[in-house]
């Protein structure tokens, strides 16, 4: 039995369509990256999951059992991207009123407390009001916050936005720990090289649909096949901006092409001739296998969505 199933969830609101036939599984265990562009439909995704949205269409099971909207689901925790602390309150006292709000037993509570301070590595810090706290600290406890009550589902809406590099890696290892102990975890993030290196399986969502799901190696295999990306910098930025041949795009520097190639001794030599004759000469050239960014804009285009 998976610990979530989400089958064919169909809403809309008004003229837009925010979730079309969206299907996926989270395992035992796992840690499911869940991306896409802005506006893809993952909140709307993430919120019906939650009990929060009534779907049009659809079923979501989590445990084996339907999600009804409204009603609390004890096995299922949630990591809002919005901070969901209170910051005149200290770490400890958060945690308390979070556990109590959870329904931990009384006589459980002050050691969990203790444990969700340990995990956060907040503990030489729990008797600080949350508003002294750096960034990446409120994150790691807006994260134990949600596990008071242990659950054996969370819910992550971008855990690490706008943290420092510690803090992020101090994140994963919490992850890390309840996975360890059977927890199934699904994250949303815009941090695709996060995702890259760390989940084990991805789910990319666009115009509320799933466009692809697996592996890195599964989803490159779906979307790009054996392709490899060039990447070739020009000495200046090319001006006007030249016309590349098909599978080639500019990046937002003006002076860098991105190509997915098939064959490249027959895609470079063009290539290079149009950065050597447009751009002054080429100061680089890469070449390596797709990546999940590759993957990513094959699947949901360049634009900017907002």
């Amino acid at each position: 039995m998976m610990p979530l199933a989400v089958r064919g969830a169909r809403k809309r609101f008004g003229a837009v369509q925010a979730l079309d036939s969206a299907t996926l599984e989270l395992r035992p265990g796992e840690l499911l990256g869940l991306l896409g562009p802005n506006g893809a439909g993952k909140t709307s995704l993430i919120r019906a999951i939650a009990g929060r949205l009534r779907l049009d269409e659809g079923t979501i099971e989590i445990g084996g059992q339907p999600v009804t909207p409204g009603v609390t689901r004890p096995e299922l925790g949630i990591v809002p991207q919005e901070l969901a602390v209170y910051p005149n309150l200290t770490a400890r006292e958060n945690l308390e009123v979070f556990g109590a709000l959870y329904g931990v037993p009384r006589a459980d509570l002050a050691a969990r407390v203790t444990r969700a301070l340990e995990h956060a590595a907040l503990t030489d810090r729990a008797a600080e009001p949350v508003k002294r706290f750096s960034g990446g600290m409120k994150r790691r406890l807006n994260i134990v916050c949600a596990l008071l009550h242990e659950p054996r589902i969370v819910l992550l809406d971008e855990p690490t936005v706008g943290v420092d590099p510690q803090s992020r890696d101090r994140i994963y290892e919490m992850l890390a720990d309840l996975r360890q102990q059977g927890v199934s975890l699904l994250l949303t993030t815009h941090h695709l090289e996060e995702a890259e290196a760390r989940c084990e399986r991805i789910v990319i969502i666009d115009h509320g649909k799933v466009v692809a799901s697996g592996s890195l190696r599964e989803l490159v295999a779906q979307s790009l096949g054996s392709a490899r990306v060039a990447v070739i910098r020009a000495s200046r930025p090319f001006e006007p901006a030249p016309a590349l041949p098909a599978g080639a795009e500019l990046d937002a520097d003006g002076r860098t092409i991105r190509a997915t190639v098939d064959a490249a001794a027959s895609s470079l030599p063009e290539l290079t001739r149009i950065a050597s004759v447009h751009g002054g000469g080429i100061d680089d050239i890469s070449m390596h296998g797709a990546r999940l960014q590759d993957v990513f804009i094959t699947l949901t285009g360049r634009e900017l969505r907002e």
